[in-house]
């Protein structure tokens, strides 16, 4: 590993990287805030798909692409006078100071439910802070995670199910409510999705995570269908429905998972 000297001297190189890419090449002198936004996008997503292969070369990489980013947006705002990298860092260190008074102050927090209550409260108190509990939440998240984020914020301050078994009846009230109101269903899916994302979240289960794995796992399994057919020497499609059950029992029983694709 790096000593602090040597990381300090890597950010530094990278810094004077960038100045110099600014100037000197097309491609980086045209960019602007605006441009990158996709591409930042697309590089969170790289990065998460990289967490969930737990690959730590595949995650350092990724890592990198999104500081580029960072750095990236920082020397557009140096160049239109508003701030710089170090701007960024200052600010950063001071709210993360300010949103851990039991750390740098007087305050108590004996465990971690208790750090975030703190922190949705003072959130609200700062300046340029939220104004309200769910403000913090981003209207472009994707929705199931932004479910999540949603029922954890409204948790902080005590919204939440008493004991974490009761949620069950929540969710056999949503499906019963689907199976009879099936005509014009989308609200009734969305409720049901809601508290099945409630429940894997009391239940500490990360339920865009879970679902991720999930739709690797089928994926691997429905490439074996087809892996199988092309063997044939015919298309999935032409496959009798009986035999395509076989192939998919069989790529279960191989616990195939998203490693094959």
């Amino acid at each position: 590993m790096n000593s602090r000297e040597e990381k300090l001297a890597a950010i530094g190189r990278l810094l004077d990287i960038m100045d110099e890419l600014r100037v000197k090449c097309p491609w980086d002198r045209e960019q602007t805030m605006l441009s990158l936004r996709n591409a930042t996008i697309e590089e969170c997503f790289e990065l998460m798909d990289a967490i969930v292969e737990g690959d730590p070369l595949y995650i350092k990489k990724e890592l990198g692409d999104l500081l580029l980013h960072i750095v990236f947006y920082a020397r557009i705002a140096q160049e239109e006078g508003r701030f710089d990298i170090g701007d960024v860092a200052t600010a950063l260190c001071e709210k993360l100071i300010y949103r851990h008074p039991h750390v740098y102050g007087e305050a108590v927090a004996a465990d971690a439910g208790r750090v975030v209550q703190n922190w949705e409260v003072l959130k609200q108190k700062e300046k340029d802070g939220n104004k309200t509990i769910l403000a913090g939440v981003p209207k472009g998240m994707p929705a199931l995670p932004k479910a999540c984020r949603i029922q954890q914020k409204a948790a902080t301050v005590g919204f939440d199910w008493h004991e974490r078994r009761e949620v069950w009846a929540k969710v056999r009230e949503e499906t019963e409510e689907i199976q009879v109101e099936i005509e014009g269903a989308e609200a009734e899916f969305g409720d049901l999705l809601f508290s099945v994302v409630n429940a894997a979240r009391l239940y500490g289960v990360n339920p865009d995570l879970a679902l991720e794995r999930t739709n690797r796992k089928f994926m691997a399994r429905f490439g074996y269908m087809e892996h199988k057919a092309k063997e044939k020497g015919v298309s999935l499609q032409d496959l009798p429905a009986d035999e395509m059950e076989r192939y998919w029992n069989e790529a279960k029983t191989k616990h195939l998972n998203d490693e094959t694709l």
